[in-house]
Parts: structure tokens; sequence; C-alpha cells
């Protein structure tokens, strides 16, 4: 395995990090479509239904996460029979897992919705655009299998094409059904819904070119073999916990200013579309990291971890400072963009100081995130989120009295627990590399 440079982290990153902008533009987009009607109902119906369908899809993240980690350690020990299998094994899991929440989406909406306590006001707007977008979970979730599997593979050209369809055509969509047609909250919903299985095919396209002709005939034994699903299903496990912990701890954060009202509940949607660029873009590096170092496990090199964590962290910080910066400096002119409303715009302007600190305290836990990940070490990923959740479960309730400023305080403070819980995590994860009790390398 050739030494690893910056030249090699830029590389491998930049695809990542311009498919991943797409990802939360289509959100702003949609923010800014729904927002610019003047209706802060159903700007804040259509926050709460983008956070419940986050909730419920993201629970099955650990397709991409899991996925990608495992594929790395397979392609650093030169396993090429299980890259194709364990592709296989995975998209088998995803669509199964989409099918079955498309199937009980008539029960799951209203029930995911009545816990989210929405306002009155917004209830049509939430209800509908949810409704439309469990149409696309079986795409979603088997997108999610194809785009781990590009990310593992260091092919993220490859998966930036995918991540150009799937956004793109939601932006077109978005565009012309809510802008066009005025067909509001149900119209974004289906727009990014018709979207995901445009990305599904275009990833199944990508398998092939990677594999070939007929890269599906995988020997039945070694796709079905015990030991592979059980490691796969374990190591998803423990990474669909600590998924859930976190998308319970930013549903609560959606929760808590819902309960403030509806405008605080429509400023903090504006706020978290700047978040949300940010992670997405910071996560290029991440999900760097993750190949790197489950290339560097795969091929059982201390050095190469060292090095990966080094260098991808390196410009983790750069791009934390420099986002900080900018939503600072942007961040008002960018709020009266998005939505007209006085009142949210006021709001929004108020928690931008509180915005503006999330990539610089969340830089840390989004990469060490990315350390574990690849390194397949789902138990300490899931023990953090965890921790984190309660910690900051409690924070919360000890600022309530403080309104928007506590809201935000312990979200804040959320990101600096789990980059601690990690921290003191990764000093064993370094030294068990290449320890067989440690890391499974079979395949």
């Amino acid at each position: 395995m050739s030494k690893l440079t910056r030249r090699n982290v830029f590389a491998q990153a930049w695809p990542i990090i311009l498919g991943q902008t797409l990802v939360p533009l289509a959100g702003l987009v949609d923010a800014t479509v729904i927002g610019r009607t003047g209706d802060a109902a159903m700007l804040a119906g259509v926050a709460l239904g983008v956070t419940t369908v986050n909730l419920i899809f993201w629970t099955f993240g650990f397709l991409r996460m899991g996925v990608t980690g495992l594929t790395a350690q397979a392609l650093g020990a030169g396993n090429g029979e299980e890259l194709r299998a364990l592709l296989l094994r995975a998209l088998l899991l995803g669509l199964g897992l989409g099918a079955t929440l498309l199937l009980l989406s008539p029960a799951i909406v209203p029930l995911a919705l009545e816990l989210m306590h929405v306002p009155a006001t917004a209830a049509e707007a939430a209800h509908s655009f949810t409704r439309a977008r469990f149409l696309g979970a079986p795409a979603a979730l088997g997108f999610y299998v194809l785009n781990g599997w590009l990310l593992g593979l260091g092919r993220t050209r490859l998966a930036l094409v995918c991540q150009v369809a799937f956004n793109g055509i939601n932006i077109i969509l978005d565009i012309l059904l809510v802008g066009g047609f005025r067909l509001g909250p149900w119209g974004a919903g289906i727009g990014t819904s018709i979207a995901e299985w445009i990305a599904l095919a275009s990833g199944l396209w990508a398998a092939r070119h990677v594999l070939g002709q007929g890269w599906w005939r995988v020997d039945r034994h070694t796709l079905f073999a015990p030991g592979a699903f059980r490691r796969l299903l374990s190591v998803n496990t423990d990474i669909m916990i600590r998924t859930v912990a976190l998308l319970l701890l930013f549903t609560w954060f959606a929760r808590a200013g819902a309960r403030l009202g509806t405008v605080p509940l429509a400023a903090n949607h504006v706020l978290m579309q700047f978040v949300s660029i940010s992670a997405f873009v910071l996560d290029g590096f991440a999900f760097t990291a993750e190949a790197r170092v489950g290339a560097a496990i795969g091929a059982g090199s201390r050095e190469g971890v060292l090095r990966a964590a080094r260098l991808t962290g390196e410009f983790s910080l750069a791009a934390g400072l420099l986002f900080a910066a900018a939503i600072a400096a942007s961040g008002s002119w960018l709020i009266t963009l998005i939505t007209r409303d006085p009142a949210v715009q006021a709001q929004a302007v108020a928690m931008l100081p509180y915005c503006a600190l999330v990539p610089l305290l969340g830089m840390p836990s989004w990469l060490l995130d990315g350390i574990f990940i690849g390194a397949t070490r789902g138990p300490a990923l899931r023990n953090a989120a965890v921790v984190a959740l309660a910690l900051y479960l409690a924070t919360d309730a000890l600022l309530r009295g403080q309104g928007e400023a506590g809201v935000w305080t312990a979200l804040l403070a959320s990101y600096l627990y789990r980059a601690a819980a990690l921290g003191v995590a990764l000093p064993r994860l370094v030294r068990n590399v290449g320890s067989a009790q440690s890391f499974d390398r079979s395949g």
C-alpha cells in the first residue's frame, strides 16, 4: 500500500465534498421554495416532515457506514470475491428493509408525526410531505448500500456521479413541482422520492462499471456464508444503535424548537440548512478517513491508520474554521434569501452566532466517526452516541429556562460530549491494529 499524501487525501475527498454539498443544497432549495411563500406554518410542517423522515430512514444509515468500513477492509486485504459478495448481501438487506418501510408507512407516518407533537397549523404540510417521501424508501436504503460500497473502494468520482444524479434531479423537481406547479409540501416530497429511484439506478450502473457484466453472479455459499452475514449484522447493529441515538438527539432538538412555537421551529430549520451544508462538506474528509483507515486496517498497518487520521484531521480543522467564519459573515444575508417571514428572520439572526460555532465544535466528532466507522469499531461508536445523547438531554433540561439560547447551547455541547467519548477510545483502536482479536480480517 503506497504512502498516503495530502494530495491523495484531497484527490479522494473533493468528489465526496462536491457530492455532499448537493445533499443539503437540495434541502436548502426545499426550505427556500417553501419559505418564500411567506407561510411559516408550511415551512414548519416541512421541517418536521424532514426531521421525521431523516429519523426513520437514517436509522438504517448503517447500510452506508457499515458497508464502507467492511468494503475498505476487504480491499486492503486483497479479497476481491468478498467485495462482490458484500455488495449483494447488503443490497438484499437494504432493499428488503426499504420495502418493509413502504408497506408499513400508512401506520408509521401518523404515529411518528404524533410523537413529534406537530403544531395543529403545520400538521397538514407535515403529513403530506412525509407520506410522499416514503414512496422512495426502498430506493433510499438501496442507495445507501451502493454509495457506501463505492466510498469504501475509494471510487469517489463514481459516487459523485450518483450524487449528482440524485440531487440534481431532486432540485429540478423541487423547483418544478413546488415553484412551478404549486404542489407545496407533497410536491417537495414526491420530487425527492423520484430522485431516489433515479439514484438507485445510477448506483447499479456504477456497480456494473466497477465489476463488469454479470457483477451479481456470486457463488451461493460465499454469498450466504454464515460468518460473513454475522459480521455484517454485528457491525450494523452497533452502528444502528449509534445512529438511532444521534437521530433522537437531533429530533429532540427539533422538538425543543417546536416546544417554543412555530417561529422558533421554522427559524431553527433555516439555520440547520447551514449546519447541514458544513457537516456534509466536512464529511468529505471523514468519508476519506473511513476508506483510508479501513484499508490500512485490512492491510494491518498501524502507521497507515495514524497517517490517515492525521492528514484528514488537518483538512477537517481548516474546513471547520472556514465554515464557521463563512456562516458568521454571510448568514444574515442568506437568511433573508431563504424566508420572507420577518419574525422567522429575526429569530434566525438572533441564533446565528450559535449556529456558526457548529462546524468548529462539531468537526472533531465527525472526523472521529469516520475513523471508527472505517475501523468497524461499532461498540465504541454506539457507546459514544449513547453517552452524548444522555448528556445532551441532561444539558437541555438544565438550560430549558434559557429559551432558544439554551436549546442551541445544549446542541453545541452534544458535539463535545461525542468527541470526548470517541477520543478516549482512540488509543485502544490504534494499539489493536493488526490484532486478530480486535479485527476480523478474514472478510
